[in-house]
């Protein structure tokens, strides 16, 4: 047996075992929990890192870090609405943002959650992730958290350079005339109407956040530069309403919620099965290495960048 196909034959038994477990954890593990501490003052604390998007799995090539998603979001805040105990949620948040519709569902999620919702930022809470905290009750940030970019960006591959290395001539059969859009380099008529969607979506991150924040929406249009801030900026410039660290926010929950000597319940991290055999996540970087060794690192990469680019995103891209 060549050393290729035993590679890839172990990296799908891999795979294989490891959605078995998960299936089977997902099915044995409850839909959700009631706290038997607090009697009534518990604050649910649950730490949201990474990029913002649909999956809850990341991708080898966006580097294979785990995800911000609504679903994981929704469950959450269902598990706290379904706990009498829990009075209010803090989401720990450190992300640059991410696509467009899952930012403005979670930020929707937030808004209507039936008990008060915290964003406590992390190094960073930037584009789509300050789009979802724009609309929580309260916004605590560190001194040095990046707070911020307001704005939306897209960025359009021009493929013809990595066709003609992989030997690929594409031939297209279309109909509507802007189909192929981003199969090659824009037409002026098609970078003006990519224009116009784009400034449909910059300008519904503004209202929702001149909403969510009962700022202006004159002066949010001002700061919506697309440029992040320092928390301490931040604070003057009405973006969050507390400068301080995790005490602090334990501290603004409670007064929202009406509570004294909060109890903090930490979301549980995953199971040891889940650890061993491997979360989502990381279930989908074994895959995208399969693939390589099936395709090549070319034809993979392609494929991400045909799927992931040209998609507006709410996103921070800064070093």
């Amino acid at each position: 047996m060549k050393r290729s196909t035993l590679v890839i034959s172990i990296l799908l038994g891999i795979v294989f075992l490891s959605m078995v477990v998960m299936i089977l954890v997902i099915a044995l593990r409850p839909a959700g929990r009631t706290s038997t501490i607090g009697h009534g003052n518990v604050i649910s604390f649950v730490p949201l890192s990474g990029s913002i998007a649909e999956g809850s799995a990341g991708s080898l090539l966006s580097g294979g870090g785990a995800s911000i998603n609504p679903t994981f979001v929704r469950h959450r805040i269902e598990d706290a609405e379904d706990d009498p105990n829990v009075k209010a949620i803090i989401f720990k948040v450190d992300s640059p943002g991410g696509v467009v519709g899952a930012s403005q569902e979670m930020a929707y999620l937030v808004r209507d959650s039936k008990k008060p919702v915290i964003i406590f930022a992390g190094d960073m809470v930037a584009s789509g992730a300050y789009y979802m905290a724009s609309q929580a009750d309260k916004i605590v940030a560190k001194p040095g958290s990046l707070v911020g970019s307001i704005g939306v960006i897209s960025m359009v591959p021009d493929l013809s350079g990595l066709y003609n290395k992989l030997g690929i001539k594409m031939q297209t059969i279309k109909s509507g005339k802007n189909k192929d859009m981003f199969e090659r380099t824009l037409s002026p008529e098609e970078r003006q109407k990519f224009q116009t969607m784009s400034d449909e979506l910059y300008r519904q991150f503004i209202d929702d956040v001149a909403t969510g924040r009962n700022l202006d929406r004159k002066k949010v249009a001002n700061l919506a530069t697309g440029e992040i801030f320092a928390g301490t900026k931040a604070k003057k410039l009405g973006l969050i309403d507390e400068v301080g660290g995790y005490q602090t926010a334990i501290d603004v929950a409670a007064k929202v919620a009406h509570i004294e000597d909060p109890v903090v319940d930490e979301y549980q991290p995953p199971t040891i099965f889940e650890s061993l055999f491997g979360s989502q996540s990381e279930s989908a970087s074994i895959f995208n290495l399969v693939r390589m060794q099936i395709m090549g690192r070319d034809l993979v990469l392609l494929d991400y960048v045909r799927n992931m680019l040209g998609v507006p995103q709410y996103r921070y891209y800064g070093g």
